[in-house]
């Protein structure tokens, strides 16, 4: 099993409650179209002490299943769309669980 989490900060000028819910609405909504990835999900709602804006966990079934949701179209188009166009900074870790 693979873990993987990104950190986004958003750029000030999205910063906004409806730029976080359409993060959360667009990467939640790969849930079932995706081979191998068993869990998503994004947490945008932080404490007034957390430096970053949005959260992803997201859990595959091994390291070929995260390769392959990396170039899959439809997160491509979510990733292009709803998350990049209004990120400043990501920072990602990946683990496996044994």
């Amino acid at each position: 099993m693979v873990k993987h989490i990104i950190l986004w900060k958003l750029k000030d000028e999205f910063n906004t409650d409806s730029v976080k819910q359409d993060i959360k609405t667009g990467l939640e909504g790969l849930a079932g179209k995706i081979p191998g990835l068993i869990e998503i999900k994004v947490q945008t709602e932080c404490l007034d002490s957390s430096n970053v804006d949005v959260m992803l966990y997201s859990v595959f079934e091994n390291k070929e299943a995260l390769a392959g949701y990396a170039i899959h179209p439809e997160h491509v188009l979510v990733a292009d769309t709803q998350v990049r166009p209004f990120t400043e900074i990501r920072s990602c870790i990946d683990f496996e669980v044994k």
